[in-house]
């Protein structure tokens, strides 16, 4: 029997673990704050902030929501963020990706305070990251750790295929299941858009990591029994529904669980591990900004 891995479920535990930093912190006057910068008029960004911002409020985290026009000059946005890293009650800031075209993106990476950067993609965090001493775990790939902890799932000596090498999830996950800790000590394969015989990789792994932005990329063939697969693709496609499109991910999900002993559905299975480690990140980021000791798992 394949278990369906119940995002909701793990997430929905991590932000129980929140609200019970939030109430520590607050016990030593301090309110954890997060502040999201919006510059680009998609819906889509819109919605991702939304969300995040009743998140914040559910758990007790202050959410402060920055509009910013997306015509407006590139230093409109860098000025905003400085002011936000100058402020002492803001501990997190979140861009919202993606920028306007006139933005360069590696400045906006670099912008906000490594201390504050709780989506872990500053140059400071990266590095931190690589050498094995995080400061910010990026909120996708730990919340990938977490759901395998959660079906007891560890990647110790396992061998693992990570499709997609994005700077958001590929790259800093394949990083974070090699360390020589807990939930690492594996042995991981990048593959990617310019890798020979996909199928021959992931047909060898214990576990599979779909991250690479093609609707349902894998399935059943490119799978060997008892292989547990994470799919943190999400995509449109177009359909004759009412709303005009469905959701699917990276995976083949109908094909890939009559091979998998554990899978991730989409919509359900990463997507609440990504917005509850952003909450994560930001009361870790408040507690040490403060100086409280709080005790976060």
């Amino acid at each position: 029997m394949t278990t369906v891995i119940d995002g909701n479920a793990v997430a929905a535990d991590v932000r129980e673990d929140v609200s019970a930093v939030v109430d520590t912190l607050r016990d030593a006057g301090v309110t954890p704050r997060l502040a999201t910068v919006l510059m680009n008029d998609t819906q889509a960004s819109d919605t991702y902030v939304s969300m995040k911002q009743r998140d914040c409020e559910e758990v007790g985290i202050a959410a402060e929501d920055v509009r910013i026009d997306s015509d407006a000059p590139a230093e409109e946005l860098f000025d905003t963020v400085q002011s936000l890293n100058d402020r002492d009650d803001v501990h997190g800031i979140l861009v919202q990706d993606p920028t306007p075209d006139h933005v360069p993106d590696d400045r906006v990476l670099s912008a906000v305070s490594p201390a504050k950067d709780v989506d872990g993609f500053h140059p400071e965090n990266v590095g931190r990251l690589v050498a094995g001493n995080p400061r910010f775990k990026p909120c996708t790939p730990h919340g990938v750790q977490k759901l395998l902890a959660s079906e007891g799932i560890d990647p110790a000596g396992k061998e693992v295929v990570v499709v997609g090498r994005s700077k958001i999830v590929g790259k800093p996950l394949a990083n974070l299941l090699i360390q020589k800790t807990d939930g690492g000590n594996a042995t991981v394969t990048v593959c990617h858009s310019r890798t020979d015989d996909l199928a021959a990789h992931t047909r060898r792994a214990d576990i599979v990591v779909a991250a690479a932005g093609v609707p349902e990329l894998i399935d059943s063939d490119m799978l060997t029994d008892g292989t547990t697969v994470i799919d943190v693709g999400i995509n449109r496609v177009d359909d004759d529904s009412e709303k005009g499109y469905h959701l699917v991910g990276d995976v083949d999900f109908e094909s890939a669980k009559r091979k998998a002993d554990a899978i991730t559905p989409v919509p359900g299975g990463v997507g609440p591990m990504t917005r509850a480690m952003l909450l994560y990140n930001t009361v870790k980021a408040a507690s040490e900004i403060e100086n409280v000791a709080v005790d976060l798992p």
